[in-house]
């Protein structure tokens, strides 16, 4: 769905229209930042080695992890995606709040228009926003730290949008709790150092990967070509 990586001026000039797919995306991604959401603060990666390893039945108990409802959450960008995953945090007794360019009419999440405000109130920040040069590091050290050292940071939107040099250090200095990433600053080969922080949990920006979603993503791109050649408007034009 996002064209960040995408020349969309040139294709313009050149006479190109470009096409993409919102919408058929939005469920399986919003449930994915819930899947991280809980897999970092409940500690599910270490939590299934502490059971596979036998270290249970050695050492006993996981040690205590961090609760989710009633806790804040702030969600960098409410657009499609960050509108789903703030209907699926109320079901799971969040406390709403919100950062976007402008705010929303009819909303009964709270505004913050700065991203360090937002991360100062929350106890979890999720990133919902589009990548690109205008949302570059939006999340930044001082979010991060402002965050703080029980806090979760969640990012299923773009790896541009946080500075991700500061993530490190925030995870691996106990500044930042816990983190759940779905994206990375470089794909398919993220920053090495991720591997030995184990307050992270990692996924290949796999938020939309599921059998229905891809299904539904190529059906619209083969409709869009539909449409093109039959001389109709697209469905989903960018340009």
């Amino acid at each position: 769905v996002g064209y960040d990586t995408i020349d969309v001026p040139a294709l313009t000039r050149a006479g190109v229209r470009l096409t993409n797919t919102p919408d058929v995306l939005t469920d399986d991604v919003a449930d994915t930042a819930l899947m991280l959401l809980l897999a970092a603060r409940r500690r599910l990666v270490a939590g299934d080695a502490h059971v596979r390893s036998g270290e249970w039945g050695r050492s006993g108990p996981l040690p205590l992890t961090r609760s989710t409802a009633g806790k804040h959450v702030g969600i960098v960008g409410l657009g499609r995606i960050g509108s789903a995953i703030a209907r699926r945090c109320e079901a799971l007794g969040l406390v709403v709040g919100y950062f976007g360019r402008s705010e929303k009419p009819g909303i009964g999440y709270r505004y913050f228009a700065d991203v360090v405000a937002l991360a100062e109130w929350s106890d979890i920040l999720i990133a919902a926003t589009s990548g690109g040069a205008g949302t570059r590091a939006i999340v930044s050290a001082a979010a991060l730290e402002a965050l703080g050292p029980e806090g979760s940071f969640i990012n299923i939107a773009r790896g541009s949008v946080v500075d991700e040099p500061a993530l490190i250090a925030a995870l691996r200095d106990g500044r930042l709790g816990t983190a759940g990433l779905d994206v990375f600053e470089n794909e398919p080969f993220p920053d090495t150092a991720f591997r030995d922080l184990d307050n992270v949990v990692l996924y290949p920006h796999h938020a939309s990967g599921t059998e229905e979603t891809r299904d539904k993503m190529a059906q619209l791109v083969v409709d869009n070509l539909a449409a093109h050649f039959a001389g109709r408007a697209l469905l989903t034009p960018v340009n």
